[in-house]
């Protein structure tokens, strides 16, 4: 059957001059002038862009018609691995359980409660999947009961623009109250003595510009602002201390911090400054003991340190150090109860958790056995508990929640992810190997495959990276990869610089000036894992999304000849160009992560040496599936349309460029739990089929 011939995206040469240097931009036109209201409203897209990008969405599902059958067992695969009528571990506060459920069938979860310690007596307190319908995109972000139980507030965005509308209701009536709050960034909290409700208001550009408070029974007209955020390359947040002694208001960007306190006894007080943001300076704290623990990377403790802080002066000129730096241990994060601290550290790209006793001071830390594995600490509600709970998981080991008794050292399994469709952990081998980067780095790999998998190269490749922000790639079970993986995959994830897997200096090593060390990480492992028998040269898929994308882009530029194809989702591949667009959500908060293009030359030389946008150039790419959503306000949709259409004009090989855009969606992708596995089951089959296909590289 003949081949559809792919959309021509239209060239309107748009030349940029900016610090003395001039670049041009066939493809500006798929960027909407109106974006901002597109993300609010997706039918103001202008009909020349929604032409092309509908067009874009006909070649591709034309592209990959022979792969329907396969995208449909894959989905049923993945479906049949997830426990539909699941359920949460119920999380106990004062008379109550807390948990969510999933009924049979439902896309959306049921978010609940009932008598602590009891089984029966459910009451339901928002059933999203009900919220959902008639919407083609729903999801619930945040949700919360109120300290005194009364009320429970959620956060829910029908768009995928992440402008979240926060409804409270009244649980004695089952009413919602009237006048919600419009135009959140879905971070909301009840202040502790659940008088008023504190929220995060995002501004027309989509940053979380101010804070505000009602009382939680009051309307737009009483709403107060609380704070406002000058710069607009900070980030602002709001949480209690676990103590519930303090509400934490909180601003920063990739590299500095600082906070303000208001005292729960008194939720209407002016924050207060805990210590003025400094350049480089990071800081949060947890209030314990009758004092602060500060957690940050003062006095060049690059992976971290903890210090103590009086309430009463807490700035860092009264900081006083407690557990001491030590390079390699990065301090990710520590949580309080009335009688123990835990820290949650990471060292070589693996976690542990080490338990603190108050008064003695005496450290326990949890052992496991695996050879890789991943530790998560899920916050409870309630501070005079001896209880802990984490989440253990590897590859191989679906996930187990544990309750851990501080007192005694007892820990409990209160839950294991059941398979229903079966899954028998000893017919798999997960592997933690190693590859030296251009400059004698050690890079982290893990590796899952079958037992039996040869190590002959013969075995496919999926190599998944994602290298920014300081987020680590977990090795942690999925199962989505399996359907790979049972067909004689090799799935690997590259614990790249630009995460924080090896610690917060991995991350300063692979972002700003150091950030071309993520995609020459990315080729090292690959080239280690064929040098292994872990597959070979040509049969490898790369796959990453959002910053992923952006490496995606860079290492399809770098080295096409690795790879048969290319899954970059929302991928953030005009990089030059939005760092140098400040209306956009994003732009002036990045700054410290990418550099200023605007005002720096250096930046600007540096962003246009990798940009994978503007380094496309004549060459036999890969095969390429680039995936967006319409309403992303995060990647915008224009970023893989315009790549997509540059890489269709440039390459030299008869691989196809593929572009998928989902219309009723953002960041995420489709919001309900099986749509959602549709999204991966395409991405899955485009790897098998970019592979199998053995597209000719015609130079």
């Amino acid at each position: 059957m003949a081949l559809p011939p792919p959309p021509v995206a239209k060239r309107e040469p748009h030349r940029i001059e900016q610090l003395g240097r001039t670049r041009t931009d066939d493809y500006a036109w798929l960027r909407a002038d109106n974006w901002q209201e597109v993300m609010r409203d997706p039918a103001a897209l202008a009909p020349d862009i929604r032409a092309h990008l509908e067009a874009e969405n006909a070649y591709t599902k034309a592209m990959l018609a022979s792969t329907e059958p396969l995208q449909a067992t894959m989905f049923e695969e993945m479906r049949g691995r997830i426990k539909e009528d699941d359920a949460s571990v119920p999380t106990p506060d004062g008379a109550w359980d807390y948990y969510s459920r999933f009924e049979t069938g439902a896309q959306h979860p049921v978010h609940a409660r009932r008598p602590r310690g009891s089984d029966g007596g459910e009451e339901v307190l928002i059933d999203v999947d009900a919220l959902a319908k008639g919407h083609a995109y729903f999801t619930v972000g945040a949700a919360e009961h109120s300290p005194d139980h009364a009320l429970y507030a959620y956060a829910a965005d029908d768009q995928g623009s992440e402008y979240y509308r926060i409804e409270i209701k009244d649980l004695a009536t089952g009413t919602l109250l009237s006048d919600p709050v419009e135009s959140s960034t879905g971070d909301f909290l009840f202040s502790p003595d659940a008088a008023w409700l504190f929220w995060v208001w995002r501004d027309e550009n989509g940053r979380p510009a101010k804070v505000f408070r009602r009382p939680v029974h009051g309307t737009a007209a009483d709403a107060y602002c609380v704070y406002e955020e000058a710069d607009p390359g900070m980030f602002v947040h709001i949480h209690t201390t676990q103590s519930r002694a303090f509400i934490v208001i909180g601003s920063g960007d990739h590299e500095t911090s600082e906070l303000r306190l208001i005292p729960a006894h008194d939720p209407t007080a002016e924050p207060v400054v805990v210590e003025p943001r400094t350049e480089g300076l990071r800081y949060s704290l947890e209030h314990w003991d009758g004092r602060f623990v500060v957690l940050t990377n003062a006095d060049g403790a690059i992976d971290f340190k903890l210090m103590w802080a009086d309430t009463d002066s807490p700035g860092r000129a009264h900081w006083r150090d407690w557990i001491g730096h030590q390079p390699g241990r990065y301090i990710v994060a520590v949580q309080a109860t009335r009688d123990h601290l835990v820290r949650l550290e990471r060292v070589d790209a693996a976690n542990r958790l080490v338990v603190v006793e108050r008064g003695t001071l005496t450290e326990m830390p949890l052992a496991f056995d695996e050879e890789t594995f991943a530790l998560g600490l899920e916050g409870g509600y309630e501070f005079d508990t001896s209880l802990m709970r984490f989440v253990y998981q590897s590859p191989t080991t679906p996930r187990q929640w544990f309750d851990y008794d501080m007192a005694s050292a007892k820990r409990t399994l209160r839950k294991t992810q059941e398979i229903p469709s079966g899954h028998d952990a000893g017919a798999y081998v997960a592997r933690r190997l190693f590859a030296t980067a251009p400059d004698g780095e050690q890079v982290p790999i893990t590796v899952l495959m079958k037992r039996d998998t040869a190590l002959d190269g013969s075995a496919p490749l999926l190599l998944y990276g994602y290298g920014a922000y300081g987020i680590p790639m977990e090795p942690s079970f999925s199962i989505r990869n399996f359907s790979l993986v049972d067909r004689g995959w090799i799935w690997a994830t590259a614990h790249i610089r630009g995460g924080t897997e090896k610690g917060w200096g991995w991350f300063l090593d692979g972002r700003k000036d150091k950030k071309t060390n993520t995609f020459t990480d990315f080729i090292a492992c690959a080239e280690a894992l064929t040098a292994q028998g872990y597959g070979r040269a040509g049969r490898i898929v790369a796959y990453g999304g959002s910053a992923g994308g952006m490496l995606m882009g860079a290492v399809a530029n770098l080295r096409p000849d690795l790879f048969a194809g290319i899954i970059a989702a929302v991928p953030f591949v005009d990089v030059l160009n939005t760092m140098s667009d400040e209306t956009l959500p994003l732009t002036p908060p990045e700054w410290p992560e990418w550099g200023n293009p605007l005002t720096d030359e250096a930046s600007y030389d540096r962003i246009a040496g990798y940009s994978p946008y503007d380094r496309v150039e004549p060459k036999p790419y890969p095969s390429v599936l680039a995936t967006g959503g319409l309403s992303d306000p995060r990647v915008t949709y224009w970023e893989p349309a315009k790549w997509a259409a540059r890489l269709r004009a440039e390459t030299t090989s008869a691989n196809p460029i593929l572009l998928k855009i989902n219309m009723e969606a953002g960041h995420g992708g489709a919001a309900g739990r099986f749509e959602f596995l549709k999204e991966i089951a395409l991405d899955y089959a485009f790897a098998v089929w970019a592979v199998e296909r053995g597209w000719e590289r015609a130079g």
